[in-house]
């Protein structure tokens, strides 16, 4: 293969309405892929591959972009003609959309129902590679007044202190508390674990006066609501 040959797969060498940054000028960045967004950060291909395919190719190596948001910087950087430079741009672009859902966060948004709790933490939930209990603290008007990590590991409900589950809404004075897991392996199934843990938290908040709202599982872009599903709710 000759040198003039080898550099026909670049993003400069495709028709201008091909080309992501192009077409994101024209159309808007929700318009791309996730290939051709990708392809923007990369910037450049390789011979025979240009940075849309590229893109593409990571995408499926790590399982889509939740895959891709997990994945450690040596990981991404180890792909073929990626390298730390553009796995530096990938992460750092990951970083910020997680930075913005914080930003997000810190506007106490108003829980209406578990889709509004579930849309302030998947991002980051999905990308957890170990399972972790959150658990967020509402005043009475149903307004986020914190979130808090509060394990991390397998949960069971003969693991978790139940009592530490409302220990920051006795402190901050909170109407109610929802509790949020997610499951690393994607499917939010609840288990039998979660509804013992779950039954236990919602009798010990009728003690305290602090009602259990809910308890989501987070998986791979999807949850479940164990209180739609009158799961450990009674």
């Amino acid at each position: 293969m000759n040198k003039e040959t080898s550099t026909n797969y670049r993003i400069t060498d495709l028709a201008s309405t091909d080309r992501p940054r192009e077409r994101l000028a024209e159309v808007g960045a929700q318009a791309l892929s996730n290939a051709e967004l990708l392809a923007i950060l990369l910037r450049t291909g390789l011979p025979g591959e240009n940075a849309v395919q590229m893109g593409q190719r990571l995408l499926l190596h790590f399982g889509g972009l939740s895959g891709l948001q997990r994945a450690s910087f040596e990981q991404v950087s180890a792909q073929r003609g990626v390298g730390p430079a553009k796995a530096a741009q990938i992460q750092a672009a990951i970083e910020l959309g997680r930075r913005l859902k914080s930003a997000d966060r810190a506007d106490r948004p108003v829980i209406h129902s578990p889709r509004d709790a579930a849309d302030l933490v998947m991002y980051e939930m999905s990308a957890l590679s170990q399972e972790e209990l959150w658990v967020m603290q509402l005043d009475t008007r149903n307004q986020l007044l914190h979130t808090e990590h509060l394990y991390k590991g397998s949960l069971n409900a003969s693991m978790v202190r139940v009592g530490e589950l409302f220990r920051k809404a006795l402190q901050m004075n909170a109407a109610s508390i929802l509790l949020i897991h997610n499951h690393p392996s994607g499917d939010p199934s609840p288990s039998p674990e979660d509804v013992n843990l779950t039954r236990a938290a919602v009798q010990a908040g009728k003690l305290l006066d602090v009602e259990v709202l809910d308890h989501l599982v987070v998986g791979q872009g999807r949850f479940v609501s164990m209180k739609e599903k009158n799961l450990g709710f009674s």
